[in-house]
C-alpha cells in the first residue's frame, strides 16, 4: 500500500491568513475572538464570533471575476490551495483530485440574500447567488483555477468534513485512484441568524467573558464559539514526493470514519464511539496508543462534548499524563468544515519546531481528564505520531493519525 505525504499546506484562519501567521499565532496564543456585529452589550446581549484576520485580502491572490463569482468559502479555500501549492513546489497534474469538505458552504450568503429580500424586494437579491453557494463550488473553483480534472468531490459532514475529505484523498492515494490530491476544508457560517439559532438549540451561550466563549476542556466552557476559514493540503504518493525532491511535511498514516448512530447533536456520553473511530486510525497506522504523544482534540468547548471526548481519550490511552492533548478551538472557535485541517496544521506545526499548540483560554482544567491538557504553554517535545479527531452533527466521528518525517 503507497503512503502518502504532505508536500504542502496553505491556512486562513481568525489569527492569520497563511500557515506561517497561523502557526505563529498558535506559538503565541493568540486569540481570534472579537465582538460580533449584533452584539448590543449595553443591553446585556453579548456575541462573540472569529472571523478571518483582517490581513486576509481576496484580490491578492484572485482576479477581479472570481472574487465575483464567489463568496467567502469559496475565496478562503482557492487562497489556501493557492499557497499549499506554491509551497509543495508542485505543477499539479492533469489528473489531480480536489476533495473539499464544508459544513455550512454559502449558508451566510443566502441568509445575507434574504435579508437584502426582505428589506428591498426581488432586484435586490445578488443576482450570482446561484453560482455562489453550493457546496461543491470551492472544489470546483480550485480545479478550474489549476486546469484539474481529475475527481472533484465536496464532503459535507458537518464539522467532520474536512478531516473526511483528508481522509479521502488519503484512500484515493493509496488506491493508486490519484498520485496527487488537493484536500482540505473550508467554511464561514457567520450571520445573525446563524448565530441565533445556535443559541437557542443551547449550543451556545451569549456569555460577557471574551475568553470563556470558547474554553475547551475548563469547567467554565459554556459551548460553540463560530469562526471561519480553509486549511487545504497537497497531498502526494510519497515515493513520488521524494524521487522530486520535494519537502515532506509530514505523512498520513491512518484514516478512520464512523457514525454514533446516536443523537442528531450529542454524542454518546460515555465517549465510547469516539473512542472506537480512534482506535480504528491507530489500526489502520499500525500504531499503538503509546507511540502517539500529542491529540490535537475535536474539543467544541460544549459541556457534553468535551465530557464525550475526555472519556474516549481517557479510555484509548489509559491515563497517560505524558500525552499532550490540546485543540485550536481556544485560538480560532468552531471553524466547522475546517477545524480538523486546522488541528493538522497544528500538528505539522509541532512535528517541525517541536511544540504543540496551546488553548489560550482555558485555566480550570476539566479534573476527569487523565492525560496533560497544554495551557499557559505551547507543550514542547519530541512528537513523533499526533492525532487528529473530528466530531460532527449527525455522529459524525472522524480520526487521522500522522507521523513525522524522518521516522
Amino acid at each position: 500500500m503507497r503512503r502518502v505525504a504532505i508536500t504542502g499546506i496553505g491556512v486562513v484562519s481568525p489569527i492569520g491568513a497563511s500557515y506561517e501567521s497561523f502557526t505563529r499565532g498558535l506559538d503565541e496564543g493568540r486569540i481570534g475572538t472579537v465582538r460580533a456585529p449584533w452584539a448590543d452589550p449595553v443591553r446585556g446581549r453579548h456575541a462573540w464570533y472569529a472571523p478571518v484576520t483582517g490581513d486576509f485580502d481576496a484580490a491578492a491572490w484572485l482576479d477581479e471575476r472570481t472574487i465575483r463569482g464567489t463568496v467567502e468559502f469559496s475565496q478562503f479555500a482557492l487562497v489556501a490551495a493557492e499557497q499549499a501549492i506554491r509551497m509543495s513546489g508542485l505543477e499539479p497534474p492533469p489528473d489531480t483530485a480536489v476533495v473539499m469538505g464544508t459544513a455550512m458552504a454559502g449558508a451566510s450568503a443566502i441568509a445575507g440574500a434574504q435579508s437584502q429580500l426582505d428589506a428591498a424586494g426581488p432586484e435586490a437579491v445578488p443576482r450570482r447567488l446561484p453560482i455562489q453557494v453550493w457546496a461543491n463550488l470551492a472544489a470546483g473553483h480550485i480545479a478550474m483555477r489549476h486546469g484539474l480534472h481529475g475527481p472533484s468531490i465536496t464532503i459535507c459532514t458537518a464539522c467532520a468534513a474536512g478531516t473526511d475529505a483528508i481522509g479521502l484523498g488519503t484512500q484515493y492515494i493509496r488506491s493508486q485512484l490519484a498520485d496527487v490530491v488537493v484536500a482540505g476544508g473550508t467554511d464561514h457560517a457567520l450571520s445573525e441568524v446563524l448565530y441565533q439559532a445556535a443559541v437557542n438549540y443551547g449550543a451556545s451561550q451569549g456569555i460577557a467573558d471574551r475568553e470563556l466563549a470558547s474554553a475547551p476542556f475548563d469547567i467554565r466552557r459554556s459551548g460553540v464559539l463560530e469562526g471561519a476559514g480553509a486549511t487545504v493540503l497537497v497531498l502526494e504518493d510519497y515515493d513520488r514526493a521524494r524521487k522530486r525532491g520535494a519537502r515532506v511535511l509530514g505523512t498520513i498514516e491512518g484514516y478512520a470514519a464512523l457514525a454514533e448512530a446516536y443523537h442528531p447533536s450529542a454524542p454518546q456520553p460515555d465517549g465510547a464511539w469516539e473512542a472506537e473511530v480512534m482506535r480504528r486510525a491507530l489500526a489502520d497506522a499500525g500504531a499503538a496508543p503509546a507511540q502517539v504523544s500529542g491529540i490535537v482534540a475535536h474539543a467544541t468547548s460544549t459541556p457534553k462534548g468535551d465530557a464525550a471526548e475526555i472519556a474516549a481519550i481517557n479510555d484509548v490511552f489509559g491515563g497517560r499524563e505524558s500525552l499532550h492533548v490540546t485543540s485550536v478551538k481556544g485560538s480560532v472557535g468552531h471553524t466547522a468544515g475546517a477545524s480538523g485541517p486546522m488541528g493538522v496544521a497544528a500538528a505539522l506545526h509541532a512535528f517541525d519546531r517541536g511544540r504543540l499548540a496551546h488553548l489560550p483560554t482555558t485555566t480550570q482544567v476539566e479534573p476527569d481528564a487523565r492525560f496533560h491538557v497544554v495551557t499557559d504553554r505551547p507543550a514542547e517535545g519530541d512528537f513523533e505520531y499526533i492525532q487528529v479527531n473530528s466530531f460532527g452533527f449527525g455522529g459524525q466521528d472522524s480520526s487521522l493519525v500522522l507521523r513525522r518525517e524522518g521516522r
